[in-house]
Formats: structure tokens, C-alpha cells, sequence
């Protein structure tokens, strides 16, 4: 008797259990946590993470992973370790309650809170705190100092006045930093203090009216930029170069004037950057390159817009980069045509103001006002030899071919350049534009066409002795070889495809990508769906498939995980790290391969799981990382082999408090034989003697994310689903698949049998299923709301109901029309209006309204760039003279997903109250009886509850 009652009374201790959990509510949401960047100290020793709220303070975590002590600093962020690993600098951000409270009294920019920085002794965990810091760097390699700008300046200044052409006054102690009590106002442009400190020494050096600095890359040169100041008379002024180990320095420019962009070469000995002393009212400034080495004692005027090869009327561009080559000879720089300046006689208000479309023009006009700051900030490469005895500037690029990539890290003799002028009209119905390729001479200039029209994209090897590339239109790799001109069809042969072979869309596919090159550039690594292709780039060699096949017949995907960031070739007889997804469990892992044998990739750890941000230390064979999944909040792990992983953080221990869910993933075949898979989400107390009603949420394909964790939050347009299913929904994420030419079809042959399928099961409660989808997935709900009454309750976000008057507007968030979304890409109608307007209409929704006897709310935004929010006009007011209930939600001056969080917030209220009415029997809310009156707006929101119909 005993032994039956045990198993009764565990039971009855889990449906306890169950019941005390609470169901999310809508106060969970700002404290919910989430792993930031994370990193290792150089010699692995250290590990540092953030975990961030969604509103609120994040906290920074230092582990000694030897001792495993552990500091938490609150508000920490962007970390770095000293080279040496004894030392990190971090900033500390405002709390968010003392920001949040300057916000509300809209206090002015130099009133509100500002950052602090930290410096923690590792040895000793001492850490020094530094208010108002601006910014700080560290040098990525060699002395063991820090840089820090000030906010505001010292109270130093006003008892302390640098010596000579010195800038600088020495402090021993952080302990003696004060700040003025009156920070100067008027001198907006003025600089602030620049604090120097070796770490190791303790040595301070303060320099005055800075509003630039630099390290070189071992730390040893520090430059920076003093402005003056228009009180203090015998303040620096212009460019000085301070000696970190001599404590010594020197005057690069002495005067008021611009100077930015400072760059050092690979050995931290020449430095270039760019200035300008023209009048301040000038509009347009005439900039200059300084040099200088350490032969110098001042730095030297490089080039200017009179040197020999500059274009007539073009000049240094004030906007371009600074790049030597790696060997320092060459230096990259940018130039642009000069521009004109405003006539400042004009008067505003007696000129027309307009914009005049051409159809001649390249870009339409949106496009062209978009990118209107950027054009004007555009520059031209071209290269500079330092060493020459004549020098000239080369011209590398021009307005009819603009970009541009130096190649061997600015060694080699030539750059890739590319261009698609003459072929950019196009891009307003096919979305992309064919590319011409050229090698261009770094010394004269000389242009070769290499590649003619590809529609897909190339790069060059590492070593420079080839350009890669793919080809959409045959999809197809092809090198070109540099030294003979030779073109050699890489895959030639092989009947694996090495493009997305699951393309649904009227486009061509496009490819898998790139692995990496080994030593030299002897052989490249190229991805199909599964494996990883190692090829000769000469052909001479047979391409070799080195996972062995072994992914495909597994359905694995092994793609390479690049551990070191500076690394640009693969050691052939290196042991690669492959990040592997099963695509049949949809698990997450990792294996291992030896590059240099044959053996099949080895397993070191396949979970129900989502790894993400693999970083290895640099100096040690040591991991850090996070990984989650649906009922698991993400953690930070480490490992010096991935089998033994230690668990560093405990985020959202709140979690275990609320009835939470579980993932399944689901499979069927549709009325028409195709084999398709989704996730049903269910609540953990799940009962299946109970009738739950059902959300379905869909966009594309999403059952891959099946072990992705989603935190309650409130979304920017998708459907809240961890909040639903605690609240006791299942919610059903289908899989759809596409034809060309019936996107509309389509959606209901995938998710209208997937919802048939899940019905079977008695604890579906049919009558009660509800559908949710964002732009195309809101195009999709309005779709299937016309075909059939299955669903009691359907939310459709910013959906396209008229593809007519859609096909050729625009997408203002990027200029372009939206003819290729249509012909090529999503919609996948794949064809224009007037070749097969038939099939706009048939996938129109608007045309179909008449059928609708679902209940919906739209959410369609005034400022929405992607999809014109006339179309949810369109769709409201069609289904209001017909008679619907429909509800329109407009949230003024927000984009096609909601970026502001009070909006966000707001939505996820109104959509449970909706789907609760519709498919729990809830009260209705007032903002679904009687709307909000504008005369209303901003007083009430209509949240409360009602006794009464909508």
C-alpha cells in the first residue's frame, strides 16, 4: 500500500509545485538579465563579463579563475586588460535612476551625469575610480599605461600654468584630482585635461586643452591635440608627441588649429594625421597631412591639395582615413572633389525649395537625400609613397569607380577596385547591381578590368596572389591569378551545390561563403550547406572535401570558428575549432579537426543548447563563452577544452519563480506531400487532460532557433512568447516554404495544416486559436484571415495588403523603391505588375475583405521606413465600411518595429488583453470598446477593464 502512495504523493508535490509558480506579468520585464561582452585577460587568467538588465544598472564581473574570487562592479562597461594581464580599465556608467531623473528635468548635456572610469589592480583588487571621464585607451601592446580625457578640466588649471611650449604638469597621486568649480561654457571647442599613468611606476602627467590623443601600437608614443584657450593666453596650442618611457615632449605644431586622425605605422615610429588652420568661419577647410619620424623635430607638411597628381580642383578630404602599409613604405590616404560653398547672399524664403526626379539619375531622389550626409563626407583612395624623392599622390579611385581595398595589408603594388556605375537604375527592381572589378597600380594609377557584371562578390587572397570570387548567376567559385591573368573554375565538376540550397525566393542563390586561406595562399576553404572544401586556386590540385563529407551524411554544418583575430592564414597543421548545428535535433556544438589528415571531424560536445561568442584567451588555451537555451536563461562559461565547462554566472535566478515552458519540435506533411517542422511552445505546468488555446506565430523558417532562449520582454514587434505561454497559451512557430509566384498559398499550405496537425491533439482547444505576424509575417495574417475562418483572433503588424499600390513605392528607410522585393526577393512574385498582374491581385489581401470574419488588430506606424503605412490604412479602412471589428494602433513617429520602450511596453499590454478577450473569454478593455478620442490622447490609454462588448 505504502509504494503505491509514494508515487500519488510525489505527484500531488509536483502539482503544488506547479501551482505556487506565477504566471509572467508585465512588471517582470526591466529586470530581466542578459549576458554583454565578455573577454579573457591575455594569459587567461582573468575572465570579465557583463550582465545587463533591460532597464536598469548592469553590473561587470571580474573572476580570478585560478582563485576564483570574484568583484562584481557595478555599472562597469567596455573593459580592457592591460597587455600584461595585472591591470583593467573600465568605464562606470551613471546610475540609471540619476539619468532617467537629469532626462525629466531636461537638464542641459554638460549637466547631466557623466561616465567614471576604473582601473583595477588584478594582484591586489584595488581599484581607483575617476569621475567624469570622457573616454580612455590603452595601447594594444607593450608599456603597461592608460590614457583618460576629462570631461571638464582639473582644479589644477587655475593654479598651475604649463612652462614653455609644454602642455604638461606632473601629479604623483590620483588622490589630489579636483575638478573646477565653473567648467568654461563659452569655449565650446576648447580641449579638457588628458591624463597619462603608467600603471606599473604610478608616474601621472597631465596635459592641458586636449581634444584628441592617440597611442602608437606598443604604447610608447602618445600624440594629442591642444586647442588652447581663449582665457588662459599662454595655454599649448596645436600637435605634441609624448615619449611614454622618456617622460619626454616634443612639439609637432605649434598653433591653433584642426588636427585628427592620428596614425602610427605597424612599429609606432611615423606618424601622419591631418589638420587645418583655416579661418574658423571658413565653411569649406583646406586640410593638410603632417609627417612626422624620428629624424624630425617638428612634423611636416606630406601633402597638400597643390602636390603633384592631385586632381585639378580636388583636395585632401577632411573626412577620409589614414592607413600606412604594413612595411610603411606606402601611405593610404582619401581626397575628394572641393566642394561649393553656400552662397550666403540668397534668401531662404525667396527660393524655391524641391526636389527634381530624373530618370536618368542614378539613384532615385530618396535614396539620394538619405545618403546625402555620407556623399558628402565621401573620399577617394589613393596612395602616397613615403620614401619617394619625387613626391606625388596616385589617385586610386574616382566618381565613376569609388571603392576601393589596399591589398597584403597595403603592401602589394596594386589595390581591388569596384564599381557598379552605369548599372545602378537597376537596383530599384532587382535590388542589387552587377559589379566591375579592377586591379589598379598603386605607383601609376593604371587600371586593369579583371571581372565584367558579376552579380555575387570577390576579394583578394591574403598573400595577394588571387582574387576569389563567386558568381551568383552560375553559381560557381572562380579565382583569377594575378601574375598570369589565368581565371580557373574552382568547382568544376563536383555535383555538390555551394549555394543556399534551400533558396525559396525568385533570386539566385547565394553562396555558403568562405572559411579561410592556408600558409601563403596555397589552398582556400570554401562552405557548402554541410562541409567544408579545401580547393587549389591554381586547379592544378583536385578539390578535397577535408570534413569528409562527414556533415552532410550527418546532416551537421560545420563551419570554422576564427579564434585568433589577427591571424590571416590557417596553419595547415593547425587543429581547428568547427562550430557545428545538427539540422535534423537542431542541438549546438562544437568538433574539432586536424587540417593536415583526412580522419573525420571529432565530436567534443553536441547539446540541447545555443552556443554563442566563442573567445579564446590570448595567450592560453582558454574559453570563454555563453550558452542557453528555451528553459534555460544564457550563462558565461569557461573551458580549456569545451568538455569541462565552468559555470561563471547565475542570470534571471527569478526564472525558477514563474511558470515557465518548454520547446518541442514538431513535424507534418502538408495537403500537397511536403515534410515540414516547427516549435510548440507549452507552459511547464502543462496538462494534457486540459484545453489550452493556441497562438501562432510565424515569419519565414524559425524551427532552427528551437533551443534559442527568448527573455519576456516587450518586443519590438514579435509575438511576446515567453509571456504567453506562462500565462497559459501554447504558442506554435510553423515553418513555411515558398512558391514562386504564390507567397499567399503558400502561408496556408504550411501554417493552416500545421495548426490542422497540432488540432488532432484533445488539449488544442480549435475554437480558440489566434495568429500574430510582423511585417511579412502581418502580410501573411492578412492573407490567411481572407481564406479561412479558423482563427478566432489574428494581430497582423505593419502587413501589406495591396501589392499594386505597394510594388512601386518606397522603402523610406532606405530610399529605394520596392519593385525588387516583389520581382526577386521576399514577396517572390517574380514578376512585374504589368507581366503577371494577376498574381499581385490574387496575393492582395485588400481584395479579398469581403471574406474576413476574424477579428484583428493592426499596428501600422506613421514613420515606418519599410513598408508604407497607408498599406494598414488600407486594411483598417476597408474592414471598418465592411463592418469588421478591426483596430488600428499608429504609434506616432515610430519606425517599422517599435524602437521606443514605453511603445514597446504598451503593445504588449494591448495585445494580451486582446488575444485574452478572443480566446480566454476575458473583459474587453476600453480601448477595445470605445477607442481612444483624441481628445483623449495622452490622458487615457483605455487599459481598464469593461463589462462590455467591443
Amino acid at each position: 500500500m505504502l509504494k503505491k502512495l509514494i508515487p500519488l504523493f510525489l505527484l500531488f508535490l509536483s502539482s503544488v509545485s506547479f501551482a505556487q509558480k506565477k504566471p509572467l506579468d508585465h512588471t517582470v520585464y526591466n529586470n530581466w538579465e542578459a549576458v554583454g561582452t565578455k573577454q579573457l585577460s591575455n594569459n587567461g587568467l582573468w575572465a570579465a563579463y557583463v550582465i545587463n538588465k533591460q532597464e536598469g544598472d548592469a553590473v561587470l564581473y571580474l573572476n580570478n579563475l585560478m582563485s576564483n574570487i570574484k568583484r562584481n562592479i557595478a555599472r562597469g562597461a567596455n573593459l580592457q586588460f592591460s597587455k600584461d594581464s595585472k591591470y583593467a580599465a573600465f568605464t562606470i556608467k551613471p546610475l540609471y535612476k540619476d539619468t532617467r531623473e537629469a532626462k525629466i528635468k531636461k537638464k542641459k548635456p554638460d549637466e547631466m551625469t557623466k561616465d567614471s572610469l576604473g582601473i583595477a589592480n588584478l594582484d591586489n583588487f584595488d581599484i581607483l575610480k575617476i569621475p567624469r571621464v570622457k573616454s580612455y585607451k590603452m595601447p594594444e601592446d607593450g608599456a603597461i599605461v592608460i590614457a583618460y580625457l576629462l570631461d571638464k578640466p582639473l582644479d589644477t588649471v587655475k593654479k598651475t600654468k604649463p612652462t614653455g611650449t609644454s602642455p604638461s604638469t606632473e601629479k604623483k597621486e590620483d588622490s589630489a584630482i579636483a575638478f573646477a568649480d565653473e567648467p568654461d561654457t563659452k569655449g565650446k571647442q576648447e580641449g579638457t585635461d588628458l591624463i597619462f599613468k603608467n600603471l606599473t611606476t604610478g608616474t601621472l602627467r597631465i596635459f592641458k586643452y586636449v581634444t584628441d590623443y592617440s597611442f602608437n601600437k606598443n604604447g610608447k608614443q602618445l600624440v594629442f591635440a591642444c586647442s588652447g584657450s581663449k582665457k588662459d593666453k599662454s595655454a599649448p596650442t596645436g600637435v605634441f608627441l609624448f615619449n611614454t618611457e622618456k617622460g619626454t615632449l616634443k612639439t609637432l605644431v605649434k598653433g591653433k588649429g584642426n588636427f585628427k586622425s592620428f596614425t602610427f605605422n605597424e612599429e609606432g615610429e611615423y606618424l601622419v594625421f591631418l589638420g587645418e588652420n583655416s579661418p574658423e568661419k571658413k565653411e569649406i577647410k583646406d586640410f593638410e597631412i603632417y609627417y612626422n619620424a624620428p629624424t624630425l623635430d617638428t612634423a611636416q607638411i606630406l601633402v597638400d591639395k597643390a602636390i603633384p597628381g592631385m586632381p585639378e580642383k580636388w583636395a585632401i578630404s577632411g573626412d577620409g582615413n589614414l592607413k600606412f602599409s604594413k612595411d610603411s613604405r606606402k601611405l593610404y590616404l582619401g581626397i575628394a572633389p572641393i566642394k561649393t560653398p553656400k552662397d550666403t547672399t540668397l534668401v531662404d524664403f525667396e527660393n524655391a525649395k524641391l526636389d527634381i526626379w530624373s530618370y536618368k539619375d542614378d539613384y532615385l531622389q530618396p535614396m539620394q537625400l538619405k545618403n546625402l550626409e555620407k556623399d558628402l563626407k565621401k573620399s577617394y583612395l589613393s596612395s602616397f609613397e613615403v620614401f619617394s624623392s619625387e613626391p606625388k599622390i596616385v589617385p586610386l579611385t574616382d566618381v565613376k569607380l569609388p571603392d576601393a581595398i589596399p591589398v597584403t595589408e597595403g603592401n602589394a603594388n596594386f589595390v581591388l577596385a569596384w564599381t557598379d556605375y552605369d548599372n545602378r537604375i537597376q537596383a530599384q527592381w532587382t535590388g542589387s547591381t552587377p559589379r566591375d572589378y579592377y586591379l589598379v597600380d598603386t605607383k601609376t594609377g593604371a587600371k586593369k578590368k579583371i571581372i565584367e557584371g558579376l552579380n555575387g562578390s570577390a576579394t583578394a587572397s591574403p598573400a595577394g596572389k588571387y582574387i576569389l570570387y563567386f558568381d551568383k548567376k552560375t553559381s560557381n567559385w572562380y579565382t583569377y591569378n594575378v601574375l598570369t591573368a589565368k581565371i580557373t573554375y574552382l568547382n568544376n565538376g563536383l555535383n555538390v551545390k555551394f549555394v543556399d540550397e534551400d533558396n525559396d525566393v525568385p533570386e539566385d542563390p547565394a553562396s555558403y561563403g568562405i572559411a579561410a586561406w592556408t600558409e601563403e595562399d596555397k589552398t582556400v576553404l570554401i562552405y557548402d550547406k554541410y562541409d567544408i572544401w579545401e580547393f587549389s586556386p591554381d586547379g592544378k590540385n583536385a578539390p578535397q572535401n577535408i570534413t569528409n563529407g562527414f556533415g552532410r551524411q550527418n546532416k551537421l554544418t560545420f563551419r570554422y570558428e576564427k579564434l585568433n583575430p589577427e591571424s590571416k592564414f590557417l596553419d595547415k597543421k593547425a587543429t581547428i575549432w568547427l562550430n557545428t548545428f545538427n539540422n535534423t535535433t537542431k542541438e549546438h556544438g562544437w568538433y574539432k579537426k586536424a587540417i593536415g589528415n583526412r580522419n573525420n571531424p571529432e565530436l567534443v560536445v553536441m547539446e540541447k543548447m545555443v552556443y554563442t561568442d566563442l573567445v579564446k584567451a590570448k595567450d592560453a588555451e582558454r574559453f570563454i563563452f555563453d550558452k542557453g537555451n528555451y528553459e534555460n536563461s544564457p550563462n558565461v562559461y569557461v573551458s580549456t577544452d569545451m568538455k569541462a565547462q565552468v559555470k561563471l554566472s547565475n542570470t534571471n535566478p527569478q526564472q525558477k519563480e514563474y511558470n515557465w515552458g518548454t520547446a518541442d519540435l514538431v513535424k507534418w506533411t502538408t495537403p500537397k506531400g511536403f515534410n515540414s517542422e516547427g516549435i510548440l511552445y507549452k507552459p511547464e505546468n502543462f496538462d494534457p487532460a486540459k484545453k489550452y488555446p493556441m497562438i501562432v506565430y510565424f515569419y519565414e523558417k524559425l524551427s532552427d532557433g528551437l533551443y534559442s532562449y527568448q527573455a519576456p520582454a516587450p518586443t519590438p514587434s514579435r509575438l511576446n512568447i515567453p509571456y504567453f505561454v506562462s500565462n497559459g497559451y501554447l504558442v506554435f512557430a510553423p515553418d513555411i516554404s515558398y512558391e514562386t509566384g504564390y507567397p499567399g498559398r503558400s502561408a496556408e499550405e504550411f501554417i493552416n495544416s500545421g495548426v490542422e496537425s497540432l488540432k488532432k491533439n484533445a488539449w488544442v482547444d480549435g475554437s480558440k486559436i489566434g495568429i500574430q505576424g510582423q511585417s511579412w509575417g502581418g502580410y501573411q495574417v492578412a492573407h490567411l484571415i481572407t481564406r479561412t475562418d479558423m482563427y478566432a483572433a489574428a494581430w497582423a503588424g505593419a502587413p501589406v495588403v495591396n501589392m499594386t499600390s505597394a510594388y512601386g513605392g518606397m522603402r523610406w528607410e532606405s530610399g529605394m523603391n520596392r519593385q525588387f522585393q516583389y520581382e526577386r526577393t521576399q514577396s517572390r512574385i517574380g514578376a512585374t505588375l504589368w507581366e503577371k498582374p494577376e498574381l499581385y491581385v490574387e496575393n492582395s489581401p485588400l481584395f479579398k475583405l469581403p471574406n474576413v470574419k476574424t477579428p484583428v488588430v493592426i499596428m501600422s506606424n506613421d514613420a515606418d521606413g519599410a513598408v508604407p503605412w497607408y498599406q494598414g490604412i488600407e486594411m483598417f479602412t476597408g474592414l471598418r465600411r465592411l463592418g469588421k471589428p478591426v483596430w488600428l494602433l499608429n504609434y506616432n513617429n515610430e519606425a517599422h518595429n517599435l524602437m521606443q520602450r514605453q511603445n514597446r511596453k504598451d503593445i504588449q499590454i494591448r495585445e494580451q488583453q486582446f488575444f485574452d478577450y478572443y480566446l480566454k473569454g476575458a473583459k474587453a478593455p476600453a480601448w477595445m470598446v470605445n477607442g481612444i478620442p483624441a481628445t483623449e490622447k495622452g490622458k487615457s490609454w483605455g487599459f481598464e477593464l469593461t463589462n462590455e462588448k467591443p
